[in-house]
C-alpha cells in the first residue's frame, strides 16, 4: 500500500513517542510505502480533490530522539484517489480549517479516496460532545454556554469538572469545589460571559487512579490501556499536564465499555478511536487524533502500531478479500 499521512510538520513531533510515527514504522515493517501532506496542502479544483504530498522514508536505526528519523523524496501533486490509504492524523484545534478539510475528505472519498478517520465520521464526533449518545456510560453531564443552568449543576452535584468543548491537553479545565470561591469569575471566563458553551461533569475521584486511554482499533479494544495519573496536587491526568503514564490490562468494565462501543463506531467510518475512561465512566470519545500507542507498547509489549497496520490492509482490502 502508498499511504498518506496528512500530520503536522515532521521536524516538529517528537518521534519516540509520537503515535503518528509509529504507524509509520508498523507500515513500512509491513513493507507499505508513505508520502506526507499537511492539511493546508489539501484543496479542490474542478470538483477534484487534491494535494502537495511529499513520500518519505525511514532511516533504519535512526534515533528517534532526533530530527534525522526521516528522508524526504520529490514532492509532487496528487489526487487523494492515487494512495491506497489516507490517515488523518492533524493534531487539534478543531477549528473552521480542520472542518473544511473534512468536508476536503469526504469529498475525496466519495470520488474512491479511502480515508481513516472518514472526514464525516470526525466531524460528526467532537471529542467530548460525542458521549452524549451514551448517557449510560457517563456521570451527570451539562453542555450550555447559560451561567444559570452551570451554577444550578454546581449546586446540585457539589464538586464539579469544568472544561472547554475545543481544548486539548488538558487546557482550559477546572474542578469547581462544593465551596468554590472563584465560582462566577471560572464560568464566566470559560464561557466568554455567556457567548461560548463549555462541558461541566460531576467530579469522578477515581481520576486518583488514573484517566485511562482505551484504544479501539477496528472495533476490536487494544488489551491494555495508558492511566494517566495525576501530579500530586493535580485534577488534570493528561500527560500534556504532566500526568504520568502506566499500563494497564483492561478491567472487566473497561473491556465492557469498549465492546458496546466499538462495533457501532467501526461501522461509521472510525477504524481509530480513544476513549477516555475515569473509573467506570466514559468522559470522552476522541476520533482526531488519538495517541498512547508508544507508551502502551513500550511497557507492555504489545505491538499496538502492528495491530493498527493490519487493520488498515484489512479495511483497504475490504469485504472481499476477507471471504477469499
Amino acid at each position: 500500500m502508498h499511504v498518506l499521512f496528512i500530520v503536522d510538520p515532521l521536524p516538529g513531533l517528537k518521534a519516540y513517542k509520537d503515535t503518528s510515527v509509529a504507524m509509520m514504522r508498523a507500515l513500512v515493517a509491513r513493507g507499505h510505502s508513505l508520502s506526507v501532506a499537511l492539511q493546508g496542502d489539501l484543496y479542490v479544483i474542478d470538483g477534484a480533490v487534491r494535494t502537495a504530498a511529499v513520500p518519505v522514508s525511514l532511516v533504519p536505526g535512526a534515533d528517534l530522539h532526533g530530527h534525522a528519523w526521516w528522508e524526504e523524496g520529490a514532492s509532487g501533486d496528487f489526487p487523494l484517489t492515487a494512495f491506497d490509504a489516507v490517515l488523518m492524523r492533524k493534531d487539534p484545534p478543531f477549528d473552521m480549517e480542520y472542518v473544511y478539510a473534512t468536508h476536503l475528505l469526504e469529498r475525496a472519498e466519495a470520488q474512491g479516496a479511502r480515508v481513516f478517520n472518514s472526514g464525516a465520521a470526525i466531524r460528526n464526533h467532537p471529542e467530548k460532545l460525542a458521549i452524549a449518545e451514551f448517557p449510560h456510560l457517563t456521570v451527570p453531564t451539562l453542555v450550555t454556554r447559560d451561567l444559570d443552568r452551570l451554577k444550578a449543576f454546581h449546586a446540585e452535584h457539589h464538586d464539579v469538572i469544568v472544561k472547554p468543548l475545543d481544548g486539548m491537553g488538558g487546557t482550559g479545565i477546572f474542578r469547581l469545589a462544593p465551596a468554590e470561591r472563584n465560582l462566577n469569575a471560572i464560568l464566566e471566563t470559560l464561557t466568554d460571559d455567556g457567548h461560548r458553551s463549555i462541558m461541566a461533569q460531576r467530579y469522578i475521584p477515581e481520576i486518583l487512579q488514573g484517566d485511562k486511554r482505551v484504544l479501539l482499533i477496528a472495533g476490536e479494544p487494544v488489551p491494555y490501556c495508558l492511566a494517566r495519573i495525576p501530579q500530586a496536587g493535580e485534577t488534570r491526568g493528561n500527560l500534556a499536564a504532566g500526568g504520568r503514564g502506566e499500563a494497564r490490562p483492561l478491567s472487566g468494565r473497561d473491556l465492557a465499555i469498549a465492546r458496546e462501543l466499538g462495533p457501532t463506531l467501526a461501522a461509521r467510518g472510525l477504524l481509530l478511536v480513544g476513549l477516555d475512561v475515569i473509573g467506570d465512566y466514559v468522559t470522552e470519545i476522541n476520533v482526531t487524533s488519538p495517541t498512547t500507542f508508544c507508551e502502551i507498547t513500550e511497557q507492555t509489549g504489545f505491538d499496538v502500531g502492528a495491530m493498527f497496520a493490519q487493520a488498515l490492509e484489512r479495511a483497504v482490502a475490504g469485504p472481499e478479500a476477507a471471504i477469499a
